[in-house]
């Protein structure tokens, strides 16, 4: 199938043979589009279908079809075939994660600020489950060291923007170690998350994991005067009725 190039929108195909029985749904429900809203619309099916299954096991002619295009469209946007498609679909969810967690909140204490955190990261979970699914899903053969570096660059963001809020410029290493086991607690409940029909509320989950990087601190200032200088400072803020008063609370009333 031969196609020329359209300086508004998609290329203009030109069929060589009239459409099989099979075909004529999916043709009939293609449109032009301009080339931005194609390109966009491409990366969410791909999106889709990568979070439904194994990377490997998705052919362009899937995407193709799920998105009522051709083979040789989805080409002219991702020369590079698979694996680009692929890559964009993941710098995709990848920019819009980071965005979630990267504007700072003014009001509340410390774990009043980071549960308001965590709410926007699981907005995005819950509004683009398939996108956060292809992320963070790994083990696909279709991974590469750009795939990989795309989903690291998400977690430096994390480990930064949690940093940032802890006020600390120079974290030492069971500071650090802290944070980026916290983040993988993150990431493992959210998969969960999605796996178990989100039977737990969003509300209740990121309230847990307030109470588990609480609790994560807590272990880890025992063995770390930076670790224990920033919990310190962080629980002068809080309040009774804070997420880390309210844990402080109902511990007490457990006799730890």
């Amino acid at each position: 199938m031969a196609a020329t190039p359209s300086p508004v929108g998609d290329p203009v195909e030109e069929p060589v043979e009239e459409p099989t029985a099979a075909e004529r749904p999916r043709r009939a429900a293609y449109r032009r589009l301009p080339v931005q809203q194609r390109r966009e619309q491409l990366i969410a099916v791909a999106l889709e279908l990568f979070a439904a299954r194994p990377p490997e096991e998705v052919s362009l002619d899937d995407v193709a079809e799920a998105a009522g295009a051709s083979r040789p469209l989805v080409y002219r946007y991702f020369a590079g075939g698979k694996q680009q498609l692929y890559e964009a679909a993941l710098r995709s969810a990848a920019s819009e994660l980071t965005t979630r967690f990267t504007v700072e909140p003014t009001d509340g204490t410390p774990t009043q600020q980071l549960g308001a955190v965590l709410h926007r990261y699981f907005d995005f979970v819950g509004e683009h489950a398939a996108g956060y699914g292809a992320l963070l899903r790994g083990g696909s053969v279709v991974e590469t060291a750009r795939t990989s570096a795309i989903v690291d660059d998400v977690r430096r963001a994390a480990l930064r923007r949690t940093l940032r809020h802890l006020g600390v410029r120079e974290a030492g290493p069971r500071l650090t170690l802290l944070v980026r086991s916290w983040i993988s607690v993150v990431e493992a409940s959210a998969i969960s998350w999605l796996d178990e029909g989100r039977q737990i509320p969003a509300d209740s989950l990121c309230a847990w994991l307030v109470d588990q990087f609480v609790v994560m601190a807590a272990a880890t200032a025992v063995r770390d005067g930076q670790t224990a200088e920033v919990l310190h400072g962080w629980l002068e803020l809080e309040t009774a009725e804070s997420p880390a008063g309210v844990l402080i609370a109902r511990l007490r009333d457990l006799g730890l």
